[in-house]
């Protein structure tokens, strides 16, 4: 929301069509009564992004792996478009954290809700926006995080500092089991589709491979059945707990279009998994026991 408040009204902004919900929802809901132009499009399409700058283009906000479709944003190659028009890269990195540096790839700036793989303990609410350089822009943030006191409590803070000690390592089994549960669902005959970078299937892995040094543990899937089939999904599941959180600890599933509402981008069937750090064969077979 800083980011947001730190542009002026009339200025223009790209966001993606598959994003975080509350981004989408505060933009529209906020931010576009209060003066701001948005252009919501694939981010996964370069052609879509440059047709949508203007003159008044200040920044696009990306997400990659997407939310909840995991779609793949070529965070370079979507830097250097930007970069060539003036505008800012805001990249949204909560779901791949260690794994994903925007930095290296051109990003000015990366959000992340430390709430999720960084705090990584699931009791503690906070995020952070990080800046590649020093900038008017910047110390524009900082100042109306620290006005409107948008800024996390000392406890908050030590609570994502303990997390953070371990996040390299958490990282690397939340990777690793995600790709275990991934294949496992990928040749399931109850299962329609998987959306999961890692798997060679996935229509932007070479991207996700090339930007990514493995794929971190969010993943969807998509049921059979559709709606019915997924709530009932969700409902025999033993070791993952129906909750919409993600990036802690714990393996989490939840029905992601009775969490986001209404919208025709959300397959009814669709379910989302934060994948823990129980041992993958437990998972399968939790997951196994509940799709039979």
């Amino acid at each position: 929301m800083a980011v947001f408040q730190a542009l002026a009204p009339g200025d223009h902004i790209i966001a993606p069509t598959d994003t975080y919900h509350g981004t989408t929802k505060l933009l529209r809901d906020v931010f576009l009564g209060w003066g701001l132009e948005v252009s919501f499009v694939d981010m996964t399409l370069l052609d879509e992004i440059k047709r949508a700058l203007r003159p008044e283009t200040k920044l696009a906000w990306i997400e990659t792996p997407s939310n909840p479709l995991l779609k793949i944003v070529d965070v370079a190659e979507v830097t250097a478009a930007l970069h060539a028009a003036g505008a800012l890269c805001v990249c949204d990195n909560t779901w791949a954290p260690v794994v994903q540096r925007p930095f290296a790839l051109g990003a000015d700036l990366i959000v992340h809700s430390t709430t999720k793989y960084i705090g990584g303990h699931s009791d503690v609410t906070s995020g952070a926006v990080i800046a590649k350089v020093e900038s008017d822009f910047f110390q524009r943030i900082r100042a109306i995080q620290g006005t409107g006191g948008a800024v996390p409590s000392p406890f908050d803070c030590w609570l994502v500092l303990r997390g953070m000690q371990t996040l390299p390592w958490r990282m690397r089994a939340h990777s690793e089991n995600a790709l275990q549960v991934a294949n496992f669902l990928n040749g399931h005959p109850r299962v329609e589709r998987v959306h999961y970078p890692g798997l060679a299937s996935h229509p932007r892995h070479e991207v996700a491979a090339r930007q990514m040094s493995s794929f971190s543990g969010m993943l969807a899937f998509e049921t059979k059945g559709g709606r019915d089939t997924a709530m009932t999904v969700t409902s025999k599941t033993k070791i993952f707990v129906r909750a919409t959180s993600l990036g802690g600890i714990e393996s989490l599933i939840e029905h992601r279009a009775s969490i986001k509402g209404e919208d025709p981008r959300t397959p009814p069937g669709l379910l989302r998994l934060s994948i823990g750090l129980e041992h993958a064969d437990d998972l399968i077979e939790d997951l196994a026991q509940a799709l039979a």
